[in-house]
């Protein structure tokens, strides 16, 4: 990658629409970030979404985002049809690039993307904005740090009374949230190797609007994800099993966002057993604890903005790399694909090796791991 940059990071955010406004006040409470250009082809709309950030220049020019010498990176806030060609040519400008997911419309797409930061040296994030939460971050820790014991299984639901997409389907559309949060807290090694998805359109809209995702990873263990429109509820969980302890990810519950239980079911073993008793009984069950850390409530898109900081200052990969993207792209290929076949389980595209590192902690902005 290009030398450490000094002083405040030139930044550029292309797309004024629902979530580039974000990405600009996000920034702007950024140290790390010098907010210069919003580019959208309506430049009315982005002078209205500067409003009071006087400093930031409105245009409808891409070429002039990519030519000012002063804008070191991008963050790209367009349609996910248009994101290889936006991405692909801020990073032949040389400009590193945070995307909003998807990373592209297709895993060859995004591979393209990824191929080139790779050739140019430059960041290529993902703006998987939940795995920024300090709720995501804490059950990371506890998944990789061997505190759950060994994985056994993950189940996770997302289901409200949504807008039904014009473009793509419910997968497309909610399961990327959940698909990055497991690539971000699965084990070091442990990989979906296989998916099968099933789906429905009871509302004849021409594509899935419920839709159930089961995931084979490559230690055996499986994971389910659990998508619909039609729900006149909003849930947002997430379990995950170990061996030892299962944690409860409950995103619309601010004061309990994650419960720990040490509570399960252990396998007997052969030894504790008369041989009567084997034969009737080869489970015990354990009531322990439970345990609800308390956890600072702050902005994941600001850790978004301090993680792609200081990817760039450090000249390092971001959590969600480019190839966390690809990652994401290669299962929802894969459950399209099995969705067409009636539910088969298709393997899963491999071949990118993770991020190993951790969040940076940036106490300046009050965000971090």
């Amino acid at each position: 990658m290009p030398g450490q940059e000094i002083g405040p990071i030139g930044l550029a955010v292309v797309g004024a629409g629902y979530w580039g406004p974000n990405l600009v006040r996000n920034a702007m409470a950024t140290e790390a970030f010098d907010v210069r250009i919003l580019c959208d082809l309506d430049v009315e709309k982005a002078r209205r979404v500067l409003g009071r950030y006087s400093t930031v220049h409105a245009t409808g020019s891409l070429e002039q985002v990519l030519a000012d010498q002063n804008v070191a990176a991008v963050a790209i806030a367009t349609p996910a049809a248009t994101h290889l060609a936006v991405a692909m040519a801020a990073l032949e400008a040389g400009k590193h690039v945070l995307v909003e997911k998807p990373l592209a419309a297709t895993y060859a797409e995004g591979l393209q993307l990824v191929e080139a930061a790779d050739r140019h040296g430059l960041v290529l994030m993902l703006d998987h904005t939940y795995c920024y939460t300090s709720a995501v971050a804490h059950l990371r820790s506890l998944v990789r740090s061997g505190a759950l014991g060994e994985l056994q299984y993950l189940d996770s639901v997302r289901i409200n009374l949504g807008l039904v997409q014009p473009d793509v389907d419910v997968f497309w559309d909610l399961a990327p949230h959940d698909l990055s949060i497991f690539d971000a807290i699965l084990p070091e090694g442990v990989r979906p190797v296989a998916v099968a998805a099933h789906g429905s359109d009871p509302i004849a809209a021409g594509r899935a609007c419920v839709g159930h995702l089961t995931i084979e990873l490559s230690t055996g263990a499986m994971a389910h994800v659990h998508v619909n429109w039609l729900s006149p509820t909003k849930v947002r969980t997430m379990i995950v099993g170990g061996s030892a302890r299962t944690v409860v990810f409950d995103d619309l519950d601010p004061s309990q966002r994650i419960s720990v239980y040490d509570r399960g079911v252990d396998r007997a073993q052969p030894g504790d057993l008369g041989a009567d008793a084997r034969r009737q009984t080869i489970v015990s069950y354990r009531t322990g604890d439970m345990v609800a850390p308390a956890l600072p409530e702050r902005e994941a898109l600001r850790g978004v903005m301090v993680e792609y900081a200081a990817a760039i200052s450090e000249s390092r990969a971001p959590l969600t790399d480019g190839r966390s993207g690809l990652r994401v792209l290669a299962l929802l290929e894969a459950a399209s694909a099995s969705l067409a076949q009636g539910g088969a389980f298709l393997p899963v595209l491999d071949g990118y090796d993770g991020y190993d590192g951790e969040l940076v902690t940036a106490t300046r902005d009050g965000v971090g791991a």
